[in-house]
């Protein structure tokens, strides 16, 4: 999507908004692994970049990675997952 295109990017947004919280009992439960998974996804190196700004271009993986709900539905998971890491 181009920068220019604001009621696209603003439908992404709420959107992306609406499947974090539909989604919000499973990433409580298995946030970590599920955005570990997604990220390596997103940033794989034949991967298109998230964000363009030499082409005007932003993708909808930017509005993902970057929202802070998702952010903090993963924190249970991701905290335990380190303090399982740094034990074992």
């Amino acid at each position: 999507m181009r920068y220019e295109e604001r009621a696209k990017l603003t439908v992404v947004k709420v959107l992306v908004q609406l499947a974090v919280l539909v989604a919000s009992p499973v990433l409580l439960i298995a946030g970590a692994p599920i955005r570990r998974r997604y990220l390596r996804y997103v940033y794989r190196d034949e991967a298109p970049q998230i964000l363009d700004k030499e082409r005007g271009r932003v993708s909808a993986h930017y509005f993902v990675v970057t929202n802070p709900v998702l952010q903090w539905l993963c924190w249970p998971t991701e905290s335990l997952a380190r303090l399982i890491e740094s034990r074992g």
